[in-house]
């Protein structure tokens, strides 16, 4: 399976990344990516940036050293009732959108229902893409209900790179994505690919993701990252801009 898309990295902008722009987009032609998304965290991440830098990527070159470049954000949940911390007139602009849990924003005291709900309140959301590291072990949630809400409303569940490290902070997360990824196998849901990049050497890297895609034998043809073409009808950049 060829991943040719990753769409979940950071620069510096987000407060706690390593690269700039051009230099994660050089990192992402060195892999052989076809298409590449930056998705800096929302205000409410502490260090991260403000509006005003969401609302001025339409500057940024979407190709750079062959690459075709998403610009976007991973919006912060701010509660059980699916709150995030930019404005759907802001989002609705950018090419890609990911909605996340962190615990500096969330909090860790939710149960799984209410985590299940904040997720489906997010998935209704038409501008919200992707759902990010939802095997996050911390923020524990119904995964059969997660991935039917994800059918219904067309929204994308992310296998992540990052999580998946053997020093992630991120708790279960082999044996969530295992769970997820069967219960999208089952109802045929697809997913989407995520390195999580935070430096340049991470750009584009898929190596524990490809390992638990193959154990779940998963289908090629629900993993939209392997084919750009099937990528591009989930993001904003292709429902409310190019066609």
């Amino acid at each position: 399976m060829k991943l040719e898309a990753d769409t979940h990295a950071h620069t510096i902008a987000s407060g706690h990344a390593y690269n700039t722009i051009r230099e994660m987009a050089a990192a992402a032609a060195a892999k052989g990516l076809k298409a590449f998304a930056l998705t800096e965290h929302a205000p409410m991440m502490p260090g991260s940036c403000q509006s005003f830098y969401f609302q001025n990527l339409d500057v940024v070159p979407r190709m750079m050293n062959g690459v075709r470049m998403l610009f976007g954000s991973e919006l912060n949940i701010m509660d059980t009732n699916g709150k995030l911390d930019l404005p759907e007139s802001v989002c609705r602009d950018l090419d890609i959108v990911i909605a996340s849990m962190h615990k500096p924003c969330y909090g860790m005291e939710h149960s799984e229902k209410e985590n299940t709900r904040a997720y489906i309140e997010v998935m209704k959301k038409p501008y919200v893409n992707i759902i990010g590291h939802p095997d996050d072990g911390r923020f524990p949630v119904d995964y059969e209900a997660l991935v039917l809400a994800a059918k219904e409303t067309g929204t994308l569940l992310e296998i992540n790179n990052s999580s998946l490290r053997p020093k992630s902070a991120r708790q279960c997360t082999r044996e969530n994505s295992i769970t997820l990824l069967e219960l999208c196998k089952q109802y045929e849901v697809p997913v989407t690919t995520g390195s999580d990049a935070h430096m340049d050497v991470d750009a584009g890297n898929f190596c524990n993701v490809e390992e638990v895609l193959k154990y779940c034998d998963f289908p090629e043809e629900l993993v939209v990252t392997t084919d750009f073409e099937r990528l591009k009808s989930y993001l904003n950049l292709y429902k409310y801009g190019e066609s």
